[in-house]
């Protein structure tokens, strides 16, 4: 893949949260104090609610939360709050290792036990901290229910504190009248706002520098272009990286520009409706038309024979056209790859660089490695020289086409890439049958 073109180490951009390459901008660090004063001191037993967008940091700031709790601190942590209130108290007394033998399914016994571990808890100078995080998938039953449970408590302090981890959308449910005994224990409310362009750029290098890279791909250009794509949403800004350094990789380009990250954007983003602004503009003009067509027909003197009024024709908008047949390769020809993932990402990002710039005879570079690759040593024999995309490489792609049921034209599209990628050589399919046979 494009790790070793671009000198990392580990891919710099997965979605996937990981501690170390934690970029904590202003508003993080302050969301991060927030939650810390909420569950160790300042919290006072209430609740802590911490919102923001999709993809902004919430989970990956819940991760550095729990890892910077104090020792006598007890977490119970939820992540799919999706459920009722009584499978929502076995979900805590389960995290809290409460025995349940017996208790399930009845919330009378759930509520008793968990009060008792809360009074052990407090006996022993321990503090217990019920994170939610999705919270704005909980139903107005379960955040009752959770309501409730902050009652539990001794005459001086409340034994449960809750963090509330969410979406926008649980503001506007709290801002419910039937919610209003929940809104007013929320002792502290911080919402997580998306990076600015300054901070965008200080992410990327950041992440970079944490999977091993030393020369950064993306000019000025390129950052302010994340930047708008992505809106400041960590989430985003990483998958359009991502998918900017996998077309470089394809095009051998050492240092991506604006132009690279639009295209990239342009693939993994949803496309945004164009249309709004025709229509705010044709609405005043048609009627505009209509006036004058009326004023025309009370004016205009009537003639002998009425001649049948001229439409104009309106443009249809161009439809959406699918220029690339599905195919499903046949299986005599297709076998497991060593490891598909690497390879589907390799055909993925090609099929992406050659949409608008198909290959042409005696283009050479990355893909043409690739191709060369995987046609070896069935349909292509190898030299030893950099691999050129000739007369002799295009017939082996016919022949590869043919057996897998494409259209033998030599064109290496997507569809052609995609079987490529799932394709195994024989040679190696023939060693996995013969150790198959040996056992």
């Amino acid at each position: 893949m494009y790790l070793e073109h671009y000198g990392l180490i580990e891919p710099p951009f997965s979605i996937t949260p990981d501690p170390r390459f934690v970029f904590l901008s202003e508003r993080h660090r302050d969301a991060l104090a927030h939650l810390l004063f909420g569950i160790t001191q300042g919290g006072g037993g209430g609740f802590v609610q911490l919102t923001g967008e999709v993809g902004t940091g919430k989970t990956t700031l819940c991760r550095l939360l729990l890892e910077q709790v104090p020792e006598n601190t007890r977490v119970a942590l939820v992540l799919n709050p999706r459920v009722t209130p009584v499978e929502l108290l076995e979900s805590i007394c389960e995290e809290l290792h409460i025995d349940l033998e017996g208790r399930r399914g009845s919330t009378k016994a759930l509520v008793d036990a968990l009060n008792v571990y809360l009074l052990d808890a407090y006996a022993q100078g321990l503090r217990v901290v019920l994170v939610i995080d999705e919270a704005q998938n909980l139903s107005v039953e379960a955040l009752e229910q959770v309501r409730l449970l902050t009652n539990l408590e001794t005459p001086t302090q409340k034994l449960l504190q809750i963090v509330l981890l969410a979406q926008p959308e649980l503001r506007a449910m709290l801002a419910r009248e039937d919610m209003r005994q929940l809104a007013q224990r929320i002792t502290a409310r911080f919402h997580l706002t998306p990076l600015d362009a300054s901070e965008t750029g200080e992410y990327l290098r950041h992440r970079y520098r944490v999977a091993g890279g030393t020369r950064f791909p993306f000019d000025a250009s390129a950052v302010k272009r994340i930047h708008v794509h992505s809106g400041g949403v960590p989430r985003l800004i990483n998958v359009i990286a991502e998918r900017s350094l996998l077309a470089g990789f394809a095009h051998d380009v050492p240092l991506l520009d604006a132009r690279w990250v639009d295209r990239a954007a342009a693939e993994v983003l949803p496309t945004r409706p164009r249309r709004t602004r025709r229509w705010l503009f044709a609405v005043p003009v048609a009627a505009l038309l209509l006036a004058a067509m009326g004023m025309a027909a009370w004016w205009w003197p009537r003639a002998p024979v009425q001649a049948k009024p001229a439409t104009t024709p309106v443009a249809p908008t161009k439809p959406l056209v699918v220029t690339k047949p599905l195919v499903v390769t046949k299986p005599e020809v297709v076998s497991p790859v060593a490891k598909p993932d690497v390879a589907q990402l390799d055909a993925d990002a090609f099929a992406a660089a050659l949409r608008d710039a198909p290959l042409k005879p005696g283009a050479s570079g990355a893909v043409v490695e690739w191709i060369s690759q995987r046609l070896h040593p069935a349909y292509l024999t190898a030299s030893g020289a950099p691999a050129v995309f000739d007369a002799a490489m295009q017939d082996a792609v016919r022949r590869f086409q043919r057996d897998a049921g494409l259209a033998a034209d030599g064109v290496v599209g997507p569809a052609t890439l995609m079987a490529l990628a799932a394709y195994e050589a024989p040679v190696r399919t023939a060693a996995l049958e013969s150790d198959t046979g040996a056992q």
